[in-house]
């Protein structure tokens, strides 16, 4: 396995990343994955924020729009902004609470399909490459196993075409950019990546969907599974 610092490009100019020029979908309403007295699962399209950010042209975020309907919907984890999939929600302090113990605890089980660039020949692996900010080129990440966060992710190959692959990821960890990172490092960038893909793997999205999510529900303590089938 590879070791080392491995971190993308600067960007050149000076425009701003592209991640930072926000143009949220238009809202069509809650794709409503499941809801009870503690949980709402909603089903986040790609290109939308988990929450909002620190400028006034980034308050339109999935919180947002939930909490419209749902006023005491609370983030429990996020997605990244062009990352589409299965978004948990808590409805009351006691369910946010225990929600955040277990994705704190890793008691939590995602999966997650993505399309990478090329080829992949090995059928699955497991990636434990550590990542930290790239402090140069924020909020870009950066695999560095000297100072940064174990960062642990499996892989399978589900299926190959001409010159890509459909993959199923499970992030062991939960690091930002966790996935996206581990691909490029793998060699195979996930399609349509703007920070880690190169020019030629650029698509009219990011290839990468959160299709099922596993909890202990916070009422019952059942163990459910929510999914949301992958669009691409």
């Amino acid at each position: 396995m590879r070791k080392g610092v491995h971190g993308p490009l600067a960007q050149s100019g000076n425009s701003p990343p592209p991640e930072l020029i926000y143009q949220p979908p238009v809202d069509c309403g809650l794709n409503i994955l499941h809801v009870d007295d503690d949980i709402l699962v909603l089903s986040k399209p790609a290109g939308l924020l988990s929450v909002p950010g620190n400028r006034e042209d980034l308050q339109d975020c999935m919180e947002a729009r939930a909490q419209a309907e749902f006023p005491t919907a609370t983030t429990v984890h996020r997605l990244d902004r062009p990352t589409s999939g299965v978004f948990l929600m808590a409805l009351n302090p006691e369910s946010h609470r225990r929600l955040g113990i277990q994705f704190e605890k890793r008691k939590t089980s995602k999966t997650y399909k993505a399309i990478v660039s090329g080829v992949v020949t090995e059928d699955e692996g497991t990636i434990d490459q550590a990542l930290r900010t790239d402090w140069y080129n924020r909020p870009k990440q950066m695999i560095d196993n000297c100072l940064g966060r174990e960062a642990v992710t499996q892989w399978r190959a589900l299926e190959r075409g001409e010159n890509s692959t459909l993959m199923e990821l499970k992030p062991i960890t939960g690091r930002s950019h966790q996935l996206r990172v581990h691909m490029q490092w793998l060699g195979h960038p996930i399609i349509g990546d703007e920070f880690y893909a190169p020019q030629s793997a650029q698509a009219n999205r990011l290839k990468l969907h959160a299709e099922t999510l596993e909890i202990f529900h916070p009422s019952t303590n059942e163990r459910v599974t929510f999914s949301d089938l992958c669009p691409f």
